[in-house]
């Protein structure tokens, strides 16, 4: 059957460019909605291919109703939303970047954001600016601790962006470190210092740096106990996932200075419907609200046009080559 011929539906909340929405209409009968709750068991039932947006539950629910679905597709590295046990029992594809490893690594918007997360956090950007803004021109209120060649970065998961984080601080002049257990062995070839245990990382560094995907064992890996274990004064980067951070957490160890400051670009619960319209009532932005050592950025580290684009149409045409 050609790729042609196939019934695809896409929603419009995933915001595919215009060119692959284009591509998209050239491949498939396409059927497009506004998000996955204006679906109807007639189209489910129709459905050759589903592009699935986080936030929403692809489970063995719903894909039972999918009589006839070849693929499930979803351009993200993680697949927290698809039963995917049940979807590949089922013959179903399960297309994402989760793998793509040659892909994803001439993909490096996130981990360029995170070092200017940490720039940010770290030199008083923000207050600085708004400072400005409001009229006062002084240097003296926003000077960092101490340059970056002279810290250490501890980074959590040294895997794709782990590793492109550790090279950019490294030609920084950083010193970094890092803790994963799931690799089989420390690296050998690079300068990089292996903790065996988050506690030790932690008490070691001057910023921690998050890049792991959210598992159910490791929810609030992040909690109080771990804070209490970090360097007084040190910082935290998020680009990973909300829910590995416990928020509450978080926000005592910013009030009593056993952190300095925090960077994020995730928030846990992000993915929940409607998160847009109680993004005012989660702590962590009612803190930044009246604080400047924490900054939120609305999960745009891998947020440059370029890489949607390419992101995108690499899922797209996965599918195409796989049905």
């Amino acid at each position: 059957m050609r790729a042609s011929m196939l019934k695809a539906v896409y929603f419009e909340i995933l915001e595919y460019s215009p060119e692959n929405i284009s591509h998209l209409r050239k491949k498939f009968d396409l059927i497009v909605l506004k998000d996955p709750g204006y679906l109807t068991d007639e189209l489910l039932a129709q459905a050759d291919v589903l592009f699935a947006p986080l936030g929403y539950q692809f489970d063995k629910a719903l894909l039972k109703k999918c009589d006839q679905l070849k693929a499930i597709a979803t351009n993200t590295t993680g697949v927290p939303h698809i039963d995917t046990v049940y979807a590949e029992g089922r013959g179903i594809k399960v297309v994402s970047l989760k793998d793509e490893r040659e892909f994803l690594d001439t993909i490096t918007p996130t981990a360029e954001f995170t070092i200017g997360l940490m720039i940010c956090v770290i030199r008083n950007v923000i207050p600085a600016q708004n400072a400005v803004r409001n009229g006062k021109w002084s240097r003296w209120d926003f000077g960092g601790p101490a340059m970056l060649s002279r810290m250490t970065l501890g980074i959590v998961g040294l895997g794709r962006l782990g590793q492109m984080v550790a090279r950019y601080a490294s030609a920084m002049g950083m010193k970094v470190m890092y803790h994963d257990p799931h690799l089989s062995a420390p690296l050998s070839n690079t300068s990089y210092t292996c903790s065996d245990s988050l506690d030790r990382l932690v008490a070691s560094c001057d910023i921690t740096s998050v890049h792991i995907p959210l598992t159910a064992e490791n929810r609030h890996l992040f909690n109080v106990d771990v804070f209490s274990k970090f360097k007084q004064g040190a910082f935290l980067i998020n680009t990973a996932r909300g829910e590995i951070v416990d928020s509450i957490a978080l926000i005592d160890s910013l009030e009593t200075g056993q952190l300095a400051g925090a960077a994020l670009d995730v928030l846990d619960g992000e993915f929940d419907p409607g998160f847009q319209n109680r993004v005012n009532d989660h702590p962590l932005v009612q803190y930044a609200c009246k604080h400047d050592n924490l900054i939120i950025t609305p999960h745009i580290a891998g947020s440059t046009k370029d890489a949607w684009y390419l992101t995108q149409r690499h899922v797209i045409d996965q599918v195409c080559q796989l049905i």
